[in-house]
């Protein structure tokens, strides 16, 4: 028996045996530490495996095995700490597994018993029910690489294997959808939610273009599967997805919303409170798309104005439908203001966590996603309002209208509400045990509670960018949204936020920029006979065009140094391709050499687009 003498017990001296020496009581409990840590691991992973319904592996054979050992592999083993060797075969599983967990632990929201919805829920029972190599399963593989590739860490380790699975998930996608029975089912349109989503987590070049073509498709097949898709509960779940990313894709586009509010909401309501801010956004997308339109082909006339005039009513009765919302939420989606910030470390605003001023704190994820939905509305609407209020005062200066004063408050207000939102989805509150509660953290399918997630950085994406494209936005508040913007796309793995942080749209003001540079510059623009005689008149003596024309060509060449003027201010000091995609939709630009038609004057300089005075 060890009688604990240091460095070597008596016992070993006389029985001449090499003693091992006397663990301290520190070494015990760390050893003992270190075995704890290798189960909670190893039970984290069961407890995934069994969400995703695969069968549990024995944690001793799911150590990634090389084709080749090394032959230091026993001397790197010697070097190794306690901590090592003990966490480091309970962590080291297959890839594959480890982006599943990492991705539901992070994305697959569980709802709360009678009280909110979840988000992506409905896969785990479709993925149970789906064979491994199913267009499902491999969109699904696709996601949760490219998040895994995405952290911190992983060195873009995993972006060949994410890039493999969307590929074969798109190849599968498109077979399924040419199977009229399998272009209905759950699993099918899923998977091209899951393919949305992969574009929003990688952002690739031009794979911006590829998410509104694939919330396009999942619009159109939830058309054709018609009101029978509303009576299982995946459908349904599946249905209100789609609807979410067509309001987020029209507000972006500019295109109206198909099928108009009533079909995306009668019987389609899981949550009564959601589905009032999402009446209210699909109504803002209507009239986004309508004003746009107007835009682009009015003439000025006395009845032209009065239609500008009833645009601003209607946008200011949505707002009034937002503010009420607002006001008459259950106290169950009340947030709480918690704590106040009054400085930023050092000044600098692109790494602080809270920007000086309030800090709110909401029941879950989700319900906050909802508020800034509903207050990024107020901003699109208040936008809205400007804009007809600069279309019906040209050229008299918009911003000396009661519309742009009324507007501008309004905007401070949100974006210092959506601001005071932001710490509460990137974590504050997980540091802060005197105003942490469990009903402040979302129920997600696995993983701890208390940590960082990347559903709630996806969430924020939205409102942030909207934050960082408003006039009204001060150049700290900026600074700080873009540095949150980068932190999401850095730490969270949501990469779209990077090319959102990269944009210089300013909103209203550019808007207004190109609704001057869409318009026609005729008086008499709406005299189609007049317009098509001086068009159709003969060449000018030494001219290839009569004087229409060459007013036209010259122009069609003012159009497009305007356009790339704009598009180059909005897009940022080093565009991309999918910056400049990203700020066309959002403006509502044509493509180039798109040309749409004779001009009208600028609204912010019009002296210089020619002797026509009016919009």
């Amino acid at each position: 028996m060890c009688d604990e003498t240091k460095p070597t017990c008596n016992q070993c001296a006389k029985s001449r045996r090499q003693c091992p020496g006397y663990k301290d009581e520190f070494d015990l409990v760390f050893r003992n530490e270190t075995q704890a840590t290798e189960r909670r691991a190893r039970k984290a992973n069961k407890k995934a495996l069994q969400r995703l319904g695969k069968p549990d592996e024995n944690p001793d054979e799911s150590i990634e095995h090389s084709d080749s050992v090394s032959p230091t592999a026993g001397f790197e083993d010697a070097f190794k700490s306690p901590l090592e060797q003990a966490v480091t075969p309970a962590l080291a599983i297959p890839s594959e597994t480890r982006a599943d967990c990492h991705f539901v632990a992070n994305f697959i929201l569980i709802p709360r018993q009678g009280s909110t919805r979840g988000f992506l829920d409905f896969l785990i029972p479709l993925l149970k029910q789906e064979g491994k190599d199913s267009h499902l399963q491999r969109a699904f593989n696709a996601c949760s690489m490219a998040l895994l590739n995405n952290c911190s860490g992983a060195r873009n380790s995993y972006a060949d294997k994410a890039l493999n699975e969307y590929t074969h998930a798109l190849k599968g996608t498109n077979m399924a959808l040419r199977d009229p029975e399998a272009q209905k089912a759950d699993s099918t349109l899923a998977a091209v939610v899951l393919l949305g989503l992969f574009e929003n987590i990688t952002a690739k070049q031009l794979g911006m273009l590829a998410w509104g073509s694939h919330i396009e498709g999942a619009i159109q097949l939830v058309k054709q599967r018609g009101r029978k898709q509303l009576r299982t509960r995946t459908g349904l779940l599946l249905f209100i997805a789609v609807r979410t990313q067509m309001i987020i894709h029209t507000l972006t586009s500019g295109k109206s919303p198909i099928m108009g509010v009533e079909w995306w909401l009668n019987d389609a309501v899981k949550d009564e409170t959601a589905a009032k801010v999402q009446r209210i956004m699909i109504k803002t997308g209507e009239l986004r798309a309508e004003v746009t339109r107007l835009m682009n082909c009015m003439a000025r006339t006395p009845e032209n104005i009065e239609i500008m005039l009833n645009m601003i009513r209607r946008s200011q009765m949505v707002d009034q439908e937002a503010v009420s919302w607002m006001r008459d939420v259950p106290d169950f989606w009340k947030y709480r203001t918690v704590a106040w910030e009054d400085n930023v470390p050092n000044g600098d605003y692109a790494r602080a966590e809270v920007y000086p001023g309030r800090i709110d704190l909401y029941t879950d994820f989700w319900i906050a996603s909802v508020w800034n939905m509903c207050r990024t509305s107020r901003l699109i609407n208040a936008s809205l309002i400007v804009r007809c209020a600069a279309w019906v005062s040209a050229p008299v200066d918009y911003r000396t209208t009661p519309e742009y004063a009324t507007c501008s408050r309004t905007c401070v207000e949100v974006i210092t509400d959506i601001i005071a939102s932001v710490p509460y989805h990137l974590g504050w509150h997980l540091k802060r045990k005197d105003v942490l509660q469990k009903a402040n953290l979302g129920q997600f399918a696995c993983g701890e509670e208390d940590s960082l997630k990347g559903l709630a950085g996806y969430f924020l994406t939205w409102p942030l960018a909207c934050v960082h494209g408003q006039d009204y936005t001060t150049d700290t508040q900026r600074a700080w949204v873009n540095g949150r913007l980068k932190y999401i796309g850095d730490e969270l793995g949501v990469k779209y936020a990077h090319i959102l942080s990269q944009l210089q749209v300013r909103i209203p003001s550019m808007m207004i920029r190109r609704d001057g540079l869409m318009a026609s510059p005729y008086g008499m623009a709406h005299d189609f006979e007049k317009l098509v005689s001086a068009r159709n008149a003969p060449p000018s003596a030494g001219y290839t065009m009569n004087p229409l024309q060459q007013r036209e060509a010259m122009q069609k060449e003012y159009f497009e140094q305007r356009r790339a003027d704009l598009l180059s201010k909005a897009a940022g000091n080093t565009p991309t391709p999918s910056t400049q995609w990203v700020t066309e939709k959002w403006l509502t630009l044509p493509e180039k050499n798109a040309y749409p038609g004779p001009l009208q004057v600028d609204f912010q300089n019009p002296v210089s687009a020619g002797p026509v005075t009016g919009p």
